[in-house]
């Protein structure tokens, strides 16, 4: 069982949890919260979806079939939201998520922390969004960020789950892993935040990478060899940018890394399936129905390998063929092409 966090302390009631994003990650957050006994509300900007989830308990569109918290509650309205809201979580995708920051830092009480469980990077600047909550929030606020491998679905059910939270505050990542910790619900702390983004954001890359391949059938024996090749991809990046090693050994790295290329829950696996069988990008994106990262976050990393001059070829490739440069027949030949050499020249990080 979770202790009770210190952000309730000295509150009337339970802690008031304020959950932004009524998507499937956010819905599953907001009914862990609810289970925990937090009183949680469900923030989402479509009002119609909003007051549906309200009236039938389910959360139509992206869990249909899975009924709500009788305890959790509806908002459309953002300042109402977060009018007294003790933790703010924003799990909105990463393009909203600098419009979301912005808006809510004159609306939330002063000193209140605020937490994401959002992967990516800001669109178009490439910054990590830790970067982007503090231009938001200033120094003052304590911030954090909720990673690791965690299919919606599986946490709206109840599923056993572990996940992460980093933060520059270890008070606070305490406290937001006590606010989500449960008996089906582990919470792990960290405080390496940029490596902690970096391994979430990444593992949508290399994801679709194990897609393509498993989608063009080269069979299980290819799939592994890109997890492990795809992992050291992440750990080279991580290091030049100054993460810890340790985090992406861990659930916000391998963890994620594992679930999301193996598990057919994944948007970012999905699309690179649809590719490997030869369906046009537009068509796969929108047959999912929901936001992909990849197509965004491709960018970005390589934008951070090349200003730190790094090589990373999965990840290359996997931007040429999501700009659709290059086929996905032909990124494998590229791949396969490439001079032989010993795994780690001279260490972890070659």
């Amino acid at each position: 069982m979770s202790r009770a966090p210190r952000l309730a302390e000295g509150a009337a009631g339970p802690l008031r949890l304020a959950v932004l994003g009524a998507g499937s990650w956010g819905t599953a957050l907001a009914v862990q919260g609810a289970r925990n006994g937090l009183d949680t509300v469900l923030w989402g900007r479509d009002a119609a979806a909003i007051a549906t989830m309200r009236s039938e308990r389910r959360n139509v569109r992206y869990l249909p079939d899975l009924s709500l918290p009788q305890s959790l509650r509806y908002d459309d309205d953002l300042a109402r939201s977060v009018a007294d809201a003790d933790l703010v979580l924003i799990v909105v995708p990463s393009h909203a998520f600098p419009d979301i920051a912005r808006a809510i830092a004159p609306l939330k009480r002063a000193g209140v922390g605020v937490a994401w469980a959002t992967k990516g990077f800001e669109p178009g600047s490439g910054r990590f969004l830790h970067e982007v909550a503090q231009d938001a929030f200033g120094s003052e606020i304590s911030l954090a960020v909720v990673t690791g491998p965690s299919f919606a679905r599986e946490v709206a059910q109840g599923l056993p789950t572990a996940v992460t939270v980093h933060s520059d505050d270890e008070s606070f990542a305490q406290d937001v892993a006590d606010a989500l910790h449960g008996p089906t619900f582990r919470a792990y702390t960290g405080k390496d935040v940029v490596g902690a983004e970096l391994g979430g954001a990444m593992k949508n890359v290399l994801a679709v990478a194990t897609g393509i391949a498993d989608g063009m059938a080269l069979g299980l024996n290819a799939r592994a060899g890109l997890i492990t090749r795809g992992l050291n991809e992440m750990l080279r990046l991580n290091a030049a940018i100054g993460g810890r090693a340790e985090t992406l050994m861990g659930l916000a790295g391998l963890g994620d890394l594992v679930l999301t290329c193996t598990g057919d829950l994944s948007r970012n696996r999905r699309l690179g399936l649809a590719l490997g069988r030869g369906q046009p990008l537009r068509e796969a994106v929108a047959q999912i129905g929901q936001v992909v990262e990849s197509v965004q976050t491709a960018d970005e990393v390589m934008r951070l390998a090349e200003r730190h001059g790094l090589d990373l070829p999965i990840s290359a490739l996997v931007r040429r063929v999501l700009h659709e440069d290059i086929t996905p027949s032909d990124g494998l030949k590229l791949l396969l092409s490439r001079e032989q050499k010993p795994e780690y020249p001279s260490g972890l990080f070659d």
